[in-house]
């Protein structure tokens, strides 16, 4: 975040928060344009493949009914990756006209299990590592970054609370805040 995006919504001099403004619209926008950054820049962009990838792995190990899929996805690569359903329900269904998978049906979930065909897809793709970003695993899409979206969102969702309700001594307070930490952020980066 360069300076003068600061200064688009978070205290800047075109942001127009004064004794008795209303930080309201501009910090929202803000917001929402932070929200937009983390989304684009930091969460894992993961491809049909990947997704086809992760669920034989995971069934491999178990039986799982949808829910769980993304659960545990998301739970493995630490919050980086989560499935949607549209992405996740659709390829059990692909997996099962392969003939890959069987689903069974208990108390109104499906659950899904491999074949033996399936299995013999997870054994031949054996060597391949983990579909999801994990902590040292070396994947390009690999960095860290959904701790750090994670972080950012959460921060972001704070400075819009101090906004909306806060006081304008704490809306200023809040907005040195941000400055220092933007500040110590671009340090990080300046270091050898």
């Amino acid at each position: 975040m360069s300076d003068s995006y600061m200064g688009s919504g978070f205290g800047g001099s075109s942001s127009g928060w004064g004794k008795g403004s209303n930080p309201g619209p501009n910090l929202w926008e803000a917001m929402e344009q932070l929200r937009g950054m983390f989304e684009q820049k930091v969460a894992p962009r993961m491809g049909k493949g990947d997704v086809r990838a992760a669920v034989l792995a995971l069934l491999a190990e178990k039986p799982m009914h949808g829910y769980q899929i993304i659960s545990e996805i998301a739970e493995r690569s630490g919050g980086a990756w989560k499935p949607s359903a549209g992405s996740v329900y659709p390829t059990l269904q692909l997996l099962a006209d392969e003939g890959l998978i069987s689903a069974e049906e208990s108390n109104g979930r499906k659950t899904y299990t491999l074949t033996e065909l399936g299995r013999a897809e997870v054994a031949a793709s054996g060597d391949r590592p983990a579909p999801w970003p994990t902590a040292g695993s070396g994947r390009s899409h690999d960095t860290g970054a959904g701790s750090l979206g994670k972080a950012g969102f959460e921060l972001a969702q704070a400075a819009a609370q101090v906004g909306r309700t806060g006081t304008p001594e704490q809306v200023k307070e809040a907005v040195d805040v941000l400055d220092e930490a933007r500040r110590r952020l671009y340090s990080i980066l300046a270091k050898d």
